[in-house]
């Protein structure tokens, strides 16, 4: 297998992957900004499995976001990232880099879709972020072309940068340290760099583990795909799961993603909901729609019985939101 500095192989058959030791560095070079979360069991006698709950929300930025960032952002020379940071996200990447460009004393600019949620905004701005809003077809286009034309500074790409795929892998590695023998992680899908790292590192340790995705059923690109057995245009509406789903997955992942993936799930919103409102009631755990989405899918027992961990990827959700879903319980 060959690697760029990066940590990107490519194997015999063509298919890209995240190296362990690109993970295993990536843990060493972020340990100073990204918090090492703690994996929680899910006390719950009437659940199909035995859930454990792998909670990115008590990161710095409430989110994932802050391990691919770093670790993007600190691999680039100083001269790349001289000018400045500049990303596409609907607001937990945004947090990251704007962190990262904050902690090394450059601007950031952030291109958002105009549905972005306003905690996820105000959170950008907090942390220095310039916000630019774009309508969601003109912003997910900077995700397939990979850059903004005419904005100086250095694109750190939310998904397809593999320095951002081995940083986000490193949860992977915790997971595996804290439960040596899960039967399944369960993972939200948005872009594919999240379910890309985790599962590299996961099959490089635990092969028999199952990688399970979750997206919302207003976007399940993914699940799509796999019963087309390509990337299809999959239909997409914006809810309130706005950090996973799309219409389409990306060209540039799936080759990365199909071979690593075992099971793709399209989950209901209600589910999704009903998930939200399950972790603030049972575990005091505030959960975003896209966080909740793999405990949506454990709680139904699409992922089976045994052990199951789920990916609770980030908890910044408008409280209005928040304060509606926990008003309309059933």
């Amino acid at each position: 297998m060959f690697a760029d500095r990066r940590g990107q192989g490519t194997d015999r058959k063509g298919i890209h992957v995240i190296e362990l030791r690109a993970i295993e560095a990536a843990r060493e070079r972020i340990s100073g900004a990204a918090t090492r979360t703690p994996l929680v069991r899910l006390q719950m006698d009437e659940a199909p499995a035995e859930i454990h709950l792998k909670l990115e929300n008590l990161q710095p930025v409430n989110s994932f976001k802050i391990r691919g960032a770093t670790n993007a952002v600190l691999l680039a020379s100083p001269d790349e990232r001289a000018k400045g940071l500049v990303t596409a996200s609907a607001g937990n990447m945004a947090q990251g880099v704007a962190w990262a460009a904050r902690a090394i004393g450059v601007p950031a600019t952030i291109f958002v879709p105009d549905q972005a949620p306003e905690a996820k905004l105000a959170a950008i701005e907090r942390l220095g972020g310039r916000v630019r809003k774009l309508p969601y077809n003109d912003w997910w286009n900077i995700l397939v072309t990979g850059g903004v034309e005419g904005v100086d500074g250095l694109f750190v790409h939310p998904v397809q940068d593999p320095a951002v795929i081995a940083g986000n892998g490193t949860i992977g590695l915790e997971i595996l340290e804290d439960l040596p023998d899960p039967d399944a992680v369960i993972i939200p899908y948005g872009g594919g760099g999240l379910t890309t790292g985790i599962a590299s590192a996961i099959k490089a340790v635990r092969p028999q583990t199952k990688i399970i995705t979750a997206e919302p059923a207003t976007g399940a690109a993914l699940a799509a795909a796999f019963a087309a057995g390509h990337p299809v245009d999959a239909g997409y509406s914006a809810s309130f799961v706005d950090g996973a789903g799309s219409g389409r997955v990306l060209d540039s992942m799936w080759p990365q993603v199909a071979p690593l993936v075992d099971e793709a799930y399209a989950i209901p919103l209600d589910e999704v909901a009903a998930a939200v409102r399950l972790l603030a009631e049972r575990i005091r755990v505030i959960a975003e729609g896209a966080g909740a989405l793999a405990v949506a899918a454990a709680l139904s027992g699409r992922a089976g019985g045994g052990k199951v961990a789920c990916v609770v990827s980030g908890g910044n959700i408008n409280l209005s939101k928040l304060a509606e879903i926990l008003v309309d319980a059933p």
